[in-house]
């Protein structure tokens, strides 16, 4: 029972953390929309091998994480100044391309599986997302400091993080097909998302850079 709990667990804060609107949710919709669903899965996996390097990295680097809080800080406000030119130039892109364009991001000739590495890479606020969840599981003894917990508790986050990505690779191109909506309408939301991810890092990093996924 304790192995399937943790998994649960593990599966359930993941996956309710992929549920907000984010530039790598978007991202995977984009790409199932403009190159179908194989392309999205490669790039769905790169995050999720992020996502696990990451979990594993809070649970058993606790104490490193705590002394070296300044470089994820600094990193936070990297990814600020990143999402917003990212934002600023989809922006610029999204009014000049023809309608059957890809996103600036989409239009990168790398690997799907690797640009989904590299996005994710890229979001260092994982990292403290994960150690406050961890910290808090383990201080109230649902989570315990032993390494088959662990495994089983990273192997149920990659797993919700996979049925986040599903839902936005799956629900998200039936809605915008359902709405009819071209690529150029897309390529909007996407410099949008990125944006409005970048304001709401800005607000993480003054406010609390501690939380959030």
């Amino acid at each position: 029972m304790a192995v399937i709990t943790i998994s649960f667990l593990g599966l359930l804060i993941s996956f309710l953390g992929q549920l907000p609107l984010g530039n790598m949710n978007i991202s995977s919709t984009q790409l199932a929309v403009q190159e179908g669903y194989r392309q999205a899965w490669k790039f769905a996996l790169g995050i999720v091998l992020i996502e696990l390097i990451y979990l594993r990295f809070a649970l058993t680097g606790m104490d490193w994480i705590v002394k070296h809080k300044l470089l994820f800080v600094v990193m936070g406000w990297l990814t600020v100044v990143l999402f917003l030119s990212l934002g600023i130039a989809s922006f610029i892109s999204a009014r000049v391309e023809k309608e059957t364009n890809k996103g600036l991001i989409l239009q990168s000739k790398l690997n799907r599986f690797w640009l989904g590495v590299t996005m994710s890479a890229v979001n260092p606020v994982q990292i403290p997302f994960w150690f406050i969840w961890s910290s808090y599981l383990i201080e109230h003894k649902i989570l315990h400091p032993v390494e088959w917990e662990y495994n089983t508790f990273t192997i149920g986050a990659g797993l919700g993080t996979l049925l986040g990505e599903a839902l936005y690779i799956h629900g998200g191109k039936w809605l915008i097909h359902k709405l009819k909506a071209s690529n150029k309408i897309i390529n909007y939301i996407m410099a949008g998302i990125f944006v409005l991810t970048a304001l709401i890092q800005l607000y993480k990093m003054i406010y609390n850079p501690w939380t959030g996924k």
